[in-house]
């Protein structure tokens, strides 16, 4: 039976717009309503217990919401908390992974970069991915400290934006990388310029494709998609600002944003 509830997405910040874009576009009658936990941003530096507290506080309140499915738009809380939030919710839940299986798979080199978070690459799931689907490929993991809080402060493209993004990629592109795996969703919104300071011989994988393809296979199967009958609608929420929020989001959303506050 087809359903109108709406698909829940989160994520430590803004970051998770870039999977909600591509949810948008590959799923226009979908309902949508989206959690930026703002107000604990970045969670990439942050105690694992923290980030599986949050993470299930948020997916309590996405179930309130009457939501029939909820995408992890956060490989941090990917790492550390998926786990325990599908024991504990009975809803289809999609995560977020480093996409080192199609670098590895498209790799010239043999060396591929993955740019993530220092939680995101200390994880057990991270080591896990690697071992399964490294194969004989170098993986370069780099740790990216200060790149969410330069996209959560809508900072994309400034000289000091740029230096901290050359630091972390050229040293990958010297070692041979030829791949690049965005391994955090906030990365989404850097990648033109991870792109020029690569150059344009190394390719620049974004997890947003894969991931939305899984949710829609996932609704499939439980014949969840809305009727095709309407466009559907946007609600955001935020922990932190509304109004700051809402302000960086108007830049990033092809539509009209209004961020609603959610209490912490």
């Amino acid at each position: 039976m087809a359903s109108q509830a709406p698909i829940g997405v989160f994520d430590s910040g803004i970051g998770g717009l870039s999977i909600l874009r591509e949810i948008r576009r590959r799923l226009p009658s979908e309902h949508l309503v989206y959690v930026a936990d703002s107000a604990h941003a970045p969670y990439g530096d942050k105690p694992a217990p923290f980030v599986r507290e949050r993470s299930e506080a948020i997916v309590a309140f996405l179930e309130r919401t009457g939501v029939k499915a909820i995408v992890v738009a956060c490989n941090t809380a990917t790492g550390v908390a998926v786990e325990d939030l599908r024991a504990h919710c009975a809803l289809p839940i999609i995560a977020m992974e480093p996409a080192v299986k199609p670098a590895v798979a498209r790799t010239r080199s043999g060396s591929v970069g993955v740019l993530a978070t220092t939680r995101t690459l200390t994880s057990p799931k991270f080591a896990d991915l690697v071992r399964l689907h490294g194969g004989n490929a170098r993986v370069l993991a780099q740790r990216c400290p200060g790149l969410v809080e330069r996209v959560e402060a809508g900072d994309f493209a400034s000289p000091a934006t740029h230096h901290l993004v050359e630091g972390f990629v050229r040293p990958l592109v010297a070692q041979g990388a030829d791949t690049l795996v965005l391994g955090c969703t906030h990365y989404s919104f850097l990648s033109e310029l991870i792109t020029r300071i690569a150059g344009q011989t190394v390719e620049v994988i974004d997890p947003a494709p894969a991931v939305v393809a899984e949710l829609v296979r996932r609704l499939t199967a439980y014949d969840l998609h809305a009727p095709h009958v309407q466009n559907g609608t946007d609600a955001f929420w935020t922990t932190g600002s509304a109004v700051q929020v809402q302000a960086i989001m108007a830049r990033l959303w092809p539509a009209e944003v209004v961020v609603r506050s959610l209490p912490t």
